[in-house]
């Protein structure tokens, strides 16, 4: 007991500390993993068991892969021809990645895989058309968690199993609509938010002298396919296929596309490696082996098993729409789904709350803070960041994804709990 609550209370301490001083907060969960590893007497080898290998991977895939594609205009060409589908309105491309997100999504593909593909592209077009970064990546993100939990998708298959097999009544129609919708709502009032806003660069800058735009809009206008940027464009289409068909491991496809592309053409390396976001996966991959110490200690289980034994459904399907929403902010959804959904149990079969609305809370509570930088969405579209200062992009994605902790399960348990309980 002692070490569990020990764990739970440094983790507070780190995010203080790295608040307050400029030290990587990574580091400081690696050093924090080791101390009560050696207060839990876990061997080192258990406690890099926790380190998300394949998280590591996916970043440094894709963001190594997108650098190649960024310094041979690729990805500059694709941001050109988005301008040109839209007909120069600008303001709309948001809502064009929410719902591809959102298509890909709900059609079967990995929600991190779709984030990945598009992340980059919308980040970039973020940063060439002032478009608020934050506001792009978010709107990305919730796109993808919005078709999630389609009947065909990832989510919605692995909630779906988990429903039948505690013999609980199961509603795939409105598990859908209800993310979908709830996200929807949340894109919407993001973007009357942020769109009014402009970019970081901006808001800390004079805008560009008009010499300066009108050769950027001359170079954009200018801006063919060659035969480099014609391998890469194959390139982040095989990734796509690759990862949203086939299911194959998008880092490790990315990664191989990288090095196909390098290998094709040398000088495509120069500064990539550089450009791959380093201090962003330090801080990513440390915290989260912290956070699966902690499960492994058994801090998460013991928060868990405390609220299934509350006397109180409806005080108790809130707890666990918490629960579901804090931890998976840190860990992977859908070890959290598979987690925290029959822990509702007990309670769901008292038959005094409505078992398709908690599963639905509990579900959006657990994936719609997959915007934390420390999930694998929100990590994607810090390292994708485009023009901005990291650091600062970071805390903003902190900041929101700590707003949406605190009042995206209250929500859900407004909504979709409360008056079918009334």
């Amino acid at each position: 007991m002692f070490t569990q609550i020990a764990g739970i209370v440094l983790l507070a301490m780190m995010f203080v500390i790295a608040t307050a001083l400029p030290i990587n907060m990574g580091a400081l969960a690696l050093v924090g993993a080791f101390i009560i590893g050696l207060l839990s007497h876990l061997p080192a080898k258990d406690i890099f068991a926790g380190f998300p290998g394949d998280l590591f991977v996916t970043l440094v895939g894709i963001t190594y892969l997108f650098a190649i594609a960024q310094n041979n205009g690729t990805v500059d060409w694709l941001v050109q021809k988005a301008v040109w589908l839209v007909r120069g309105r600008v303001v709309v491309m948001p809502w064009v990645m929410f719902f591809v997100a959102a298509v890909l999504t709900a059609v079967g593909a990995v929600s991190p895989a779709a984030v990945a593909i598009i992340a980059p592209i919308a980040l970039r077009f973020a940063d060439k058309y002032r478009i608020s970064p934050l506001l792009m990546g978010l709107m990305v993100i919730h796109g993808a968690q919005g078709g999630g939990f389609s009947p065909i998708s990832i989510y919605g298959g692995i909630t779906n199993q988990i429903v039948e097999r505690a013999g609980l009544p199961r509603n795939e129609l409105a598990l859908f609509l209800a993310s979908f919708f709830f996200n929807l709502l949340v894109a919407f009032l993001i973007f009357l938010y942020f769109g009014r806003q402009r970019s970081s660069r901006d808001t800390h800058q004079d805008a560009e002298p008009e010499e300066r735009v009108g050769d950027r809009k001359q170079e954009q206008q200018g801006l063919q396919l060659n035969f480099h940027r014609s391998l890469t464009l194959v390139g982040l289409i095989a990734l796509g296929v690759g990862s949203l068909v086939f299911e194959l491991n998008v880092g490790l496809l990315a990664i191989s596309v990288a090095v196909v592309l390098v290998l094709l053409e040398p000088r495509a390396q120069k500064g990539a490696v550089d450009q791959i976001s380093w201090s962003t996966i330090l801080l990513i991959t440390g915290v989260v082996t912290y956070i699966a110490v902690l499960q492994k200690i058994g801090a998460v289980d013991l928060a868990g098993n405390s609220v299934s034994h509350i006397g109180v459904p409806l005080l108790g399907a809130l707890l666990l729409c918490y629960i579901g929403g804090i931890v998976s902010a840190f860990a992977s959804s859908v070890a959290v789904l598979g987690a925290t959904i029959p822990l509702a149990v007990p309670f769901l079969l008292q038959g005094q709350v409505h078992p398709v609305g908690v599963v639905a809370a509990i579900a959006i509570s657990s994936t719609i803070v997959d915007v934390s930088p420390f999930s694998t969405n929100g990590a994607l579209v810090v390292a994708s960041a485009q023009g901005v200062d990291k650091d600062r992009f970071y805390r903003q994605m902190l900041i929101y994804s700590a707003v949406v902790v605190a009042v995206g399960p209250l929500l859900t348990w407004l909504v979709l709990i409360v008056p079918r309980w009334l």
